[in-house]
């Protein structure tokens, strides 16, 4: 019995262990098969994505330019009337008449306020009799000079008295001048309480209102006005754009330059371009040390009266680039704050290189280094290329 039953325990193993062999053939080759599937397969999805076997892209490829182009740079600006005179008391008082409005456009010599005068008309009265006065006592010493003069010969009188009279006439004739000058003074103070406009003009806004008193020390002037028949732009440029400005146009002083330099146009507020062009005709004596810029002043006429003091803009100033190198703006990339440009060397593989770029013409970059004339660029298509990439020239439709 236990014969039997190891005879058929021995038979058992032997079958399954002939049944694991063949399964595990089979499992071998399934595997082999599948592995030869995958394998394919990511050949082809390799082939797919730009891999082995794929042919050099097609792109656009042109060549770079070199030709005579403008630059259009703006610069913000603030507006000031060729006149601005803030109109300030010069006498103490209150003020009583008011003859214009704001906004009005008044006359030079044209009277704008009057302040209180009596005490100024007091003045001049009290500065004439004090005149009269002085004027009766040169009338004395005179007559006594002369009498004196006449007795001397005869010896009645001494040299030393006339001497004293002469001395005694030339006082009074101090007093005379010093009373002359009260009155005249006292005249200014009135006339100075009429305030008159003193150039042709717009009146601003009024600060001060019937019965206010008026002094020269106020803080506030009564009013501000602009002679705006031309009218100065101030803007700032950089010190690079300033030594460029400088080394543009000809001359050998800086007003040779002004004066070689081209019009200007002037956006006003809404965008639009003024009418008539301006004339770029001072530049401050320094740069501002804190925004390392330099102040220029332009000057327009204003016939129509459309530019007021305290208006905003914009100077346009157009820069002239002889022979230069432009590529295209949409056939460059930006990666951290570095342009750069794809072009294709004499096997044909794509090459990046960074440009340095001096202004925009248009729809180009004005291009200083990096590229010279005659390299071929890729136009586009080239935003996932690397160097060394392979590429086919496109042909470029003719227009």
């Amino acid at each position: 019995m236990q014969k039997s039953i190891r005879s058929i325990s021995s038979s058992g193993d032997k079958s399954s262990y002939g049944f694991s062999k063949k399964r595990f053939r089979f499992i071998g080759s399934a595997g082999f098969i599948i592995s030869a599937l995958l394998m394919t397969g990511c050949g082809q999805g390799y082939q797919e994505q730009g891999g082995w076997g794929q042919d050099a892209p097609e792109l656009p490829v042109d060549v770079i330019t070199q030709q005579t182009t403008s630059v259009q740079k703006e610069y913000a600006a603030s507006i000031e009337g060729i006149t601005n005179v803030e109109i300030r008391p010069q006498v103490s008082g209150y003020l009583t008449k008011i003859y214009v409005d704001e906004g009005v456009y008044v006359k030079a010599g044209q009277p704008l306020f009057k302040i209180e005068d009596r005490v100024y008309q007091e003045q001049l009265r009290n500065a004439q009799a004090s005149l009269t006065s002085a004027e009766a006592n040169l009338m004395t010493a005179k007559i006594n000079l002369d009498r004196k003069k006449e007795l001397v010969s005869s010896k009645v009188v001494t040299e030393l008295q006339v001497q004293e009279a002469q001395a005694l006439y030339n006082a009074a004739q101090g007093a005379v001048d010093q009373a002359k000058s009260a009155v005249e003074s006292a005249r200014i103070n009135i006339n100075f309480s009429t305030i008159k406009a003193p150039v042709s003009g717009y009146i601003g806004r009024l600060n001060y209102r019937l019965g206010s008193l008026l002094s020269p020390t106020n803080v506030s002037a009564i009013t501000v006005l602009s002679d705006i028949s031309q009218v100065y732009a101030y803007f700032s440029m950089s010190e690079n754009d300033f030594v460029d400005f400088q080394t543009r146009y000809s001359g050998n002083s800086l007003d040779e330059k002004l004066r070689s330099a081209p019009d200007v146009d002037l956006l006003i507020s809404n965008g639009s371009k003024y009418e008539l062009q301006g004339k770029i005709d001072a530049i401050d004596g320094q740069f501002n040390q804190t925004t390392g810029s330099i102040t220029l002043r332009a000057k327009f006429n204003n016939p129509k009266m459309i530019l007021r003091s305290g208006n905003t803009g914009k100077i346009v100033l157009a820069q002239i680039y002889e022979n230069a190198v432009l590529l295209p703006v949409a056939s460059t990339m930006t990666i951290q704050d570095k342009i750069f440009a794809f072009t294709v060397d004499n096997e044909s593989k794509a090459v990046q290189v960074p440009i340095q770029i001096e202004g925009k013409a248009e729809t180009n970059f004005i291009v200083t280094e990096g590229v010279k004339p005659g390299d071929k660029y890729i136009v586009t298509g080239f935003e996932r290329l690397q160097t060394g990439t392979p590429i086919v020239e496109a042909k470029q439709n003719q227009e």
